[in-house]
């Protein structure tokens, strides 16, 4: 499991998902918790940062700078987002102060870092997200299992399907979708997402050499919308309407989950994930006050909202309480 089981139970916390049955939640149908505490604006609050790391958390990023910067004017945040694996060597190097990642930081990563400041980094979990498998609108699937999807995307089959999915009528489509290749959207190495989906859908096997590397979650998204015989993945947050979201089982007879908010913090979305941020925090020293009060902000009840509002999910309040914990 991804996240953690004893999210059921938080869930009375949370409003009711009266849509059942939903590809993916409108953001007004989620309320983030109750408790989470509300951001407190501090004195002296100012200066300049860098944060580099995730495209998938790009657009977060952004919006949490945004609403931070109405407390705070004088703040100033660089934002690059890239890929997840240009954030560990960001703050190895001291280039950046934030580290946003769609996945946690590898071994080796972590090895490299502790190798240059004696500790390891510090992770923050900041929202939840499903990583959805997405289709054009026009598409008539409504469901894979991952033995499927693995069969479209990868040339080693790891999940052991009988055989290489090319063509949509290997799913029992017919009319004009017979014989006619599925189209393949992916994005490169250096994303987290990407990492991600090879661990935990190709069970770490390989891409079929045809996936049509992009060099964004949205630029995904948008060859879909323009590909009718398209597939890709992203983050949640990235679907439009030109696009659909499948739901996914586990295995052939498997129940299908879409990717709700209430079917990501019960553990029953197969590709529910962490959205998380890295720091470099010294052992018993304070952590720089623009840092810190950014990350208090990021995991309030304000933070939360803007996870909202781009279209991913929030912590509940246990959660969020101890990261902030982390921060003292």
């Amino acid at each position: 499991m991804m996240i953690r089981s004893g999210f059921k139970s938080r869930l009375s916390l949370f409003l009711l998902i009266v849509l059942a049955g939903m590809t993916v939640l409108p953001a007004q149908v989620i309320k983030v918790d109750t408790e989470l505490p509300e951001y407190k604006k501090v004195m002296g609050i100012s200066g300049n940062a860098n944060s580099i790391g995730s495209d998938t958390m790009n657009n977060l990023m952004a919006l949490w700078l945004e609403e931070f910067k109405k407390y705070y004017p004088l703040v100033n945040i660089q934002i690059e987002g890239k890929g997840s694996s240009t954030a560990p060597p960001a703050l190895i190097e001291g280039t950046a102060q934030f580290g946003p990642m769609s996945r946690p930081m590898k071994a080796k990563e972590i090895d490299a870092f502790e190798s240059k400041y004696g500790f390891k980094p510090l992770q923050i979990r900041t929202a939840l997200d499903a990583l959805a498998v997405f289709v054009n609108k026009d598409n008539p699937l409504d469901c894979l299992t991952l033995d499927q999807v693995d069969a479209i995307f990868s040339k080693t089959r790891k999940r052991g399907y009988a055989e290489e999915i090319s063509t949509w009528d290997q799913f029992g489509l017919r009319g004009e979708w017979i014989n006619k290749p599925v189209s393949i959207y992916g994005r490169n190495s250096a994303s987290g997402t990407y990492g991600f989906f090879k661990d935990h859908v190709l069970d770490k096997g390989d891409f079929k050499d045809i996936v049509k590397e992009q060099p964004g979650s949205a630029s995904v998204v948008q060859g879909i919308t323009e590909d009718k015989y398209g597939v890709g993945y992203s983050g949640i947050g990235y679907i439009t309407s030109g696009v659909k979201a499948l739901e996914l089982a586990e295995e052939k007879g498997g129940t299908c989950y879409a990717g709700s908010y209430q079917n990501v913090i019960s553990n029953k979305y197969p590709l529910s994930r962490y959205l998380y941020i890295y720091i470099v925090k010294y052992p018993n020293k304070p952590l720089d006050p623009l840092v810190k009060e950014f990350l208090k902000f990021v995991l309030s009840t304000e933070g939360q909202q803007v996870v909202v509002k781009d279209g991913y999910l929030p912590l509940p309040a246990d959660i969020a309480e101890e990261e902030l914990n982390k921060l003292d």
